[in-house]
């Protein structure tokens, strides 16, 4: 994933001012970077020449800009071309961390590389890959069944449509290798609308590319590795762009931040204790200002937390997202 979100002109980081004015009290240390993208986070942490940042991305073309960033920084910077669910095995000696920071949105370079096929203007192959993957997006709709086609667009894409869609895209395949075009008709005849402010395949392209690319378990590992490596004291930063992102990162802090039986049958010594402290409950959206300049901010959530306890029971946070991660295992079938 990367660190920024789509512009029409230029890529920057969302929030950005927010997210400083969050950190910059524990400016003098280290901060990871968990979505480098195109640098944007890294390289104003960076500004101040107390702080060091460990960057990390799937992405491998993300690394000529980190390429650039460390022939200026040296050893206040260091990049690892991972997923940042792996975080937890990164070599951390003698660091002073600070805060982990989460940006889960797409740079503008992602969006318009070919390659990836993330647009929908895109011709050939479906892809979607960003780093790291095992499959394509061109295996999905070419060698899944309908059934499975129909979940992962109707949870992964809220898509209304998605019985009928998958239909299509079966019947269509019994002839020809399904195209990114091709998609992207099948889907406007299904959902033909005069007008409408939303492309009529986001949701499909959004479904396929969260399937692709594990982002269920990836978001749930990446949070729960990164609590395991973060000191008492340490903040941990999500910034989310759509609902599903943003219902996982809100459980994660709501559910360990609140003294709770595990169970309304258990007795209470068997309360989880808390471990994170939330100094404000609701997400810090982007203001007027940086929507107007910034079209695509306008769904971008910050969460945040301080960590406050060791404690490590994730079993039942993980089973709030079983089914999720059920339709994620469909990908065991390519």
């Amino acid at each position: 994933m990367s660190a920024t979100i789509k512009s029409e002109k230029e890529h920057f980081p969302v929030l950005l001012e927010e997210l400083i004015s969050i950190i910059s009290p524990l400016y003098s240390g280290t901060f990871i970077d968990c979505t480098f993208g195109q640098g944007g986070i890294s390289k104003k942490i960076l500004e101040n020449p107390k702080n060091k940042v460990i960057a990390l991305d799937r992405d491998e073309k993300a690394t000529k800009n980190a390429f650039s960033l460390k022939a200026k920084y040296k050893d206040r910077f260091i990049f690892k071309n991972i997923k940042f669910s792996q975080i937890n095995n990164i070599v951390i000696t003698n660091k002073n961390i600070k805060a982990i920071i989460f940006d889960l949105g797409y740079s503008l370079n992602q969006i318009l590389d070919p390659e990836k096929g993330l647009s929908f203007n895109a011709q050939g192959k479906l892809n979607m890959k960003l780093g790291l993957n095992e499959f394509s997006a061109d295996d999905v709709v070419n060698k899944l069944d309908q059934k499975d086609l129909d979940k992962i667009f109707r949870y992964f894409g809220d898509e209304k449509k998605a019985k009928i869609i998958s239909k299509k895209i079966c019947e269509f395949r019994k002839k020809n290798l399904l195209k990114t075009e091709n998609l992207v008709d099948i889907i406007n005849k299904v959902k033909f609308k005069k007008k409408s402010k939303i492309h009529s395949a986001t949701k499909i392209f959004q479904a396929l590319r969260i399937f692709v690319n594990k982002e269920i378990s990836e978001i749930i590992f990446g949070l729960i590795n990164s609590f395991k490596i973060l000191p008492i004291g340490g903040v941990l930063i999500a910034i989310s762009f759509h609902s599903i992102e943003d219902k996982i990162i809100k459980t994660f802090f709501k559910f360990f931040s609140e003294n709770k039986n595990s169970s309304r049958y258990l007795p209470d010594h068997t309360q989880t204790k808390k471990l994170f402290k939330l100094l404000q409950r609701k997400p810090i959206l982007p203001s007027k200002q940086e929507i107007e300049i910034n079209k695509p901010s306008r769904s971008a959530k910050l969460r945040y937390a301080v960590k406050i306890n060791h404690e490590q029971n994730f079993k039942e946070f993980i089973n709030k997202f079983d089914h999720l991660l059920e339709i994620e295992n469909i990908s065991k079938k390519l």
